[in-house]
């Protein structure tokens, strides 16, 4: 299988109006919406998808979905992580199974593991599932802070990827120029995105390309593919308040109601998170619309 690389989006979960089931018509609405855009690649079952508040079956479910309604077109990487081994086995395998291209895993959070528990987890699960994984690096949720040599060691145990969502941009840095012949880096951090395009990392895992998707494309396209920079501030200078105003709010929220903005329902989020008030919703439509975007 071709190696990563593009515009992966990290997936929102569309859910019924009364939350109790993921919405299958309109998660296979918005996925057709992204790919029609040119998006590389979709990751479901991270932050953004509110993996959290989602049971085990749901969360298969939305792995076999996502594949479904790919339908081959792109690459699905699924969110895999977990706070418990088994688990994160299970659902794993039946990515696996269920023909994903890729794993990310976030390390198990709450009671974080040190970095021997976390070199046998990525191994239990690239040896029982047989594909490549995405270290999904975000301390602030994981509580596990590991140099960027630690990070680039995990490849001895089946870790090709890695989604950083750390903010630290000299680490970052360290990962894309001195560490690339043992893993890829993905930008995962909104406002770091030009930067990481930049700077010659293949692509990013981004939640804002749910619903600027052709603008997240036509950056990728401007800086990483044609190397045309005076382009690419353009656009960064249209995308940038977005990014701001997602990493500003909780961030599943501000992403569904970007979503909602350009004229496909969500179901909104399951508690206890709470979609964006009126005001908040007002900020983000003007920054849309101050960015090109029609918004309903």
């Amino acid at each position: 299988m071709p190696d990563l690389h593009g515009i992966l989006v990290a997936l929102i979960t569309p859910f019924t109006d009364d939350k109790t089931r993921i919405d299958a018509a309109r998660l296979k609405a918005h996925i057709d919406r992204l790919i029609e855009a040119g998006i590389h690649g979709l990751v479901p079952g991270g932050s953004t998808g509110e993996f959290t508040t989602m049971t085990t079956a749901e969360r298969k479910e939305l792995t076999e979905l996502c594949i479904k309604f790919a339908a081959g077109r792109v690459p699905v990487v699924v969110g895999a992580g977990s706070t418990s081994t088994a688990e994160a086995l299970e659902l794993a395998t039946h990515a696996a199974s269920a023909g994903a291209a890729a794993l990310m895993v976030v390390p198990p959070f709450y009671d974080p593991v040190n970095l021997e528990q976390l070199t046998e987890l990525m191994a239990e699960i690239h040896s029982a599932s047989g594909l490549p994984i995405m270290y999904y690096n975000i301390p602030s949720a994981s509580g596990l802070t590991l140099t960027p040599g630690e990070i680039a060691g995990l490849s001895k145990v089946g870790v090709k990827y890695l989604k950083d969502t750390s903010g630290n941009a000299p680490a970052f840095t360290e990962l894309v120029f001195g560490l690339s012949d043992k893993i890829t880096a993905f930008n995962g951090w909104d406002t770091l995105t030009f930067y990481g395009l930049v700077a010659g990392c293949p692509g990013g895992v981004w939640g804002a390309a749910n619903f600027i998707p052709e603008l997240a494309v036509e950056l990728y396209e401007t800086v990483s593919v044609k190397g045309d920079l005076k382009r690419g501030r353009e656009l960064w200078t249209k995308i940038w308040p977005i990014c701001k105003f997602l990493e500003s709010h909780n961030y599943a929220a501000a992403v569904k109601a970007g979503v909602e903005l350009t004229g496909q329902a969500t179901g909104g989020l399951r508690k206890p998170f709470k979609s964006l008030g009126p005001e908040l919703q007002a900020q983000l439509k003007q920054l849309l619309i101050d960015a090109g975007v029609t918004t309903i």
